[in-house]
């Protein structure tokens, strides 16, 4: 092909969610020689990845809709743009939006592949159907672990190939010396002497973020001088902020919201807290690995593929608030060391396994076996 090959990625919001942090993050490391890259979007509100994805690549559409009907209202218009921008192929994200591009695809005469972030288990019956509906109107599905490559073989058989394409971050960018921990602690009103035990998360019913308050509630019992960081916004954001209040722990588990760069927060924790009944493999966990942060972790979904326990940090069964907490406790009482020795373990973890660069080296490979097929 004489001209660099076309991706158009299609996806439900451009909002600082894992998925959308990969799609924005990925193609970064592409040679734009080879492939050019568009991005497409419906939910008008969430578009905080607009102004950079505009600046790096220059091909941006919104394609407004704020339900599930409105979003498949909009199928014939995504059709005439990949027409019109001449794409290649469409990479589709996440339920809806892979519904709607593989429509789109059908229409356009453009090969679609789909990318599944989770287990389809966990999506709503309708959604589940509409998807096994369209299926085999794409020519690869991409899981983002093995996990999630069983729950898709388990719900819709191998009518179409699954490869498993672990997500990856840069690990150039992710270096915690490169930020002022002190200065981002003095902000937060942190004390020098306080140790700091964090996540970053969408407030979502599956981050279980009760038990998260709850870890935070049994550990501070035993060491008053722990700070809990929780950097993020959603739509159980009053539910926490109540869980706090409820707990008496306030001022001592901070929010400080959503943030346009999670690495200064990252670089103010100690031990980085997960508790979630489900996931993929969570962008947020591989962003504070690179970043040196020893994980605490349930066994959800990709996560123990991405920690082994006990050499990059602990995971432990779903629900288990008096292990979560018995671990966070010993890092912390444990002193540095320890922290310090997973920490070194899991940046090494994310280099070799979970690096931007080859997430996109085999991403590329499938775009050009979509479009030669």
């Amino acid at each position: 092909m004489s001209r660099p090959l076309r991706v158009f990625q299609l996806i439900k919001s451009l909002g600082r969610g894992g998925a959308e942090m990969l799609l924005a993050d990925g193609p970064r490391s592409s040679d734009p020689a080879e492939f050019d890259y568009g991005f497409g979007y419906f939910l008008p509100h969430k578009n905080a990845l607009v102004p950079e994805l505009e600046r790096q690549f220059g091909h941006v559409v919104c394609f407004p809709a704020t339900s599930a009907a409105a979003m498949f209202a909009q199928t014939a218009r995504v059709a005439a743009h990949l027409r019109s921008w001449r794409a290649d192929l469409v990479h589709c994200h996440l339920p809806l939006a892979g519904v709607v591009g593989r429509l789109a695809g059908l229409m356009a005469r453009v090969p679609v592949i789909y990318t599944e972030h989770n287990a389809i288990e966990r999506y709503h019956t309708a959604t589940r159907l509409a998807a096994r509906a369209t299926w085999r109107l794409q020519r690869r599905v991409i899981a983002v672990s093995a996990d999630v490559g069983a729950s898709i073989a388990r719900a819709f058989g191998d009518a179409v190939p699954v490869q498993v394409v672990l997500n990856g971050v840069s690990v150039a960018r992710f270096v915690r010396d490169d930020f002022d921990r002190d200065g981002v602690r003095r902000e937060l009103g942190i004390q020098p002497d306080s140790v700091v035990v964090g996540s970053v998360a969408v407030f979502r019913k599956q981050k279980r973020l009760d038990l998260w308050l709850e870890v935070a509630r049994r550990v501070l019992a035993d060491t008053p001088n722990a700070r809990f960081l929780l950097v993020g916004d959603g739509p159980e954001r009053a539910l926490v902020e109540r869980r706090i209040g409820e707990l008496g722990l306030t001022g001592r588990v901070l929010l400080p919201g959503l943030q346009a760069d999670v690495r200064p927060f990252l670089a103010a924790m100690d031990v980085y807290l997960m508790s979630s009944d489900f996931e993929g493999v969570p962008i947020a966990l591989l962003e504070a690995m690179a970043m040196q942060l020893p994980p605490v972790v349930t066994d959800a979904g990709g996560m123990p593929e991405m920690i082994q326990s006990g050499t990059h940090g602990v995971v432990l069964p779903r629900g288990d608030v008096l292990g979560l907490a018995r671990e966070v406790q010993t890092l912390l009482s444990g002193g540095a060391e320890q922290r310090q020795r997973y920490g070194a373990a899991a940046r090494q973890r994310v280099q070799d396994q979970f690096s931007t660069r080859r997430m996109m080296s085999e991403l590329e490979q499938v775009y050009r076996n979509a479009v030669a097929s």
